[in-house]
């Protein structure tokens, strides 16, 4: 199977090759994928999901997690678990060959997902999306 190019869509430094494993499976209320970042690019914008949890399991390569402010070294064995209403993060290939990630997480009909480099917060519901302002004084 080939992996589908993704690029996340507040971060165009967020290539990800993609493989829908879920999918394939018939899965519809967990998401299952293998993700490969090749070196240099990242997983997702840093992000927070106020509803859904998600966890990433290291294949291969190496890269840095960022989790709330702290930086952390990653590599093949590597567990990481983001709670809902959990830090902030975001995971970026350091390393100089492809670092591949097993990810899962839910697919709810709605979250909230907050953005806070760049000032954002997503509302999902279903197929639609709103992407607005963080609103003041409210921090991810």
């Amino acid at each position: 199977m080939e992996p589908e190019r993704s690029v996340h869509s507040l971060n165009a430094d967020a290539v990800r090759l993609k493989k829908p494993l879920g999918d394939l499976t018939g899965l519809t209320q967990l998401g299952v994928l293998q993700v490969t970042l090749m070196p240099g690019h990242g997983s997702a914008e840093y992000h927070m999901h106020h509803y859904e949890e998600e966890c990433v399991y290291v294949l291969s390569g190496n890269g840095t997690a960022t989790i709330g402010e702290r930086d952390y070294a990653v590599g093949p064995g590597d567990f990481l678990g983001f709670r809902r209403g959990g830090d902030a993060h975001t995971l970026v290939n350091t390393g100089d060959v492809p670092l591949v990630l097993f990810v899962a997480g839910q697919r709810l009909e709605h979250d909230v997902c907050d953005y806070p480099r760049i000032g954002k917060r997503l509302y999902v519901a279903g197929k639609r999306e709103a992407l607005i302002d963080l609103p003041d004084g409210e921090d991810a």
